[in-house]
């Protein structure tokens, strides 16, 4: 994703850079949309989750060096483990200092709900690209997300996605949910106005496992760059 942002704007350098206006909704603990702003764009992370914002808010405003802190995340799962230090294998975090982020870059993070957030006149036609990643599958309704995209992108602004489509409402009571395939959301990115730059399908991709386990899942994600025309 960072690579085909920086392609995107290969002769942005400098302060140029930081006038291109980058949005990560679904930014979870803010690393993508930290990692972006540490390029030289601005750049804003959305995030729905307080567990994931107040996480977000300690690690990034309060942690002040490398490797300072230890957790055990593994230590709940008790099922397919090879030895007993793989349930206890410590982590230590964060891996780089967040303070390292030059004062001027101009990095945020917005909380609430990326609809009704992103749906105000003030972001109409205001972002030069939208970032999602693992994140379109957290609708319940996808379209409303490729609308909203659509409505705060500028005109020949870009779009960069990768991710599955575990749909997480699915089969989830009282919860509305839409499951398209990707094919028939292909189709609706295309009628929203959206021109197909880049696309790659079986990308490789894993999330939040403990890699020792026995029992390993891996995504066949897609990955795929538009632009807005």
């Amino acid at each position: 994703i960072t690579n085909k942002l920086c392609d995107i704007y290969k002769d942005k350098e400098g302060e140029d850079r930081g006038q291109i206006k980058v949005l990560v909704p679904g930014a979870g603990l803010g690393r993508l949309a930290f990692d972006i702003a540490k390029l030289g764009f601005e750049c804003q992370g959305n995030e729905f989750c307080l567990f994931m914002m107040f996480t977000s808010n300690f690690v990034l405003n309060r942690c002040k060096s490398i490797n300072t802190l230890k957790m055990y995340p593994y230590i709940h799962n008790f099922c397919n483990n090879v030895s007993d230090e793989d349930q206890m294998k410590v982590v230590v975090f964060p891996d780089i200092n967040p303070n390292e982020l030059p004062e001027d870059r101009k990095f945020s993070m917005a909380g609430g709900d990326f609809l009704d957030v992103y749906n105000d006149l003030d972001y109409l036609n205001s972002q030069d690209c939208v970032v999602t990643c693992f994140f379109m599958d957290c609708a319940h309704n996808v379209v409303e997300f490729i609308q909203t995209i659509h409505k705060v992108l500028k005109d020949g602004g870009y779009w960069i996605n990768l991710g599955p489509l575990l749909y997480h409402f699915s089969d989830m009571p009282g919860e509305p949910s839409i499951e398209p395939s990707y094919d028939c959301i292909k189709n609706i990115i295309a009628d929203f106005g959206f021109e197909f730059l880049e696309e790659e399908k079986d990308v490789m991709t894993t999330y939040d496992q403990n890699p020792a386990s026995m029992l390993q899942y891996k995504y066949k994600s897609v990955y795929f760059c538009c632009k807005k025309t």
